[in-house]
């Protein structure tokens, strides 16, 4: 495969990865199995029950894991066609998926805040628009 298609593939397969590997660690549709999972990594007795229900927390721990199922599933391989094509490939798609993800999170905050800008502005105009109404009775 040529080097361009690879790297067409490394940043088009990084785009599920960050969507799964977010959606698990972030989002409330998988609210209560964090939650358990995090419960589970503080409070587990034995130190390999705490770190695999930690994984099920981590954006970046998770990533690789499934960066690992995409791999099994595309048998995609950058720059060489062996072993080493897939170890490399591997630490490539986990970096690009937790540079997509950081992107998503800097965008979603950006937007949060403008959210609350917008709603203390509104909350001022109301509260001038409410005084000069008070003042000409």
């Amino acid at each position: 495969m040529e080097l361009s298609h690879q790297l067409t593939w490394l940043f088009v397969l990084a785009i599920p990865i960050a969507c799964i590997a977010w959606t698990v660690t972030h989002e409330e549709i998988f609210k209560e199995a964090r939650d358990y999972c995090t419960d589970r990594s503080q409070n587990c007795k034995r130190l390999i029950g705490r770190k695999f229900f930690y994984l099920f927390t981590c954006e970046y721990c998770f990533s690789h894991y499934v960066t690992a199922v995409v791999l099994l599933i595309t048998k995609y391989k950058l720059l060489l066609d062996d072993w080493r094509g897939y170890l490399i490939s591997f630490f490539a798609l986990v970096f690009i998926a937790n540079v997509y993800m950081s992107l998503f999170a800097y965008l979603r905050q950006s937007l949060k805040s403008e959210k609350i800008e917008a709603k203390l502005k509104d909350n001022e105009w109301h509260e001038i628009k409410e005084d000069i109404t008070t003042n000409k009775k």
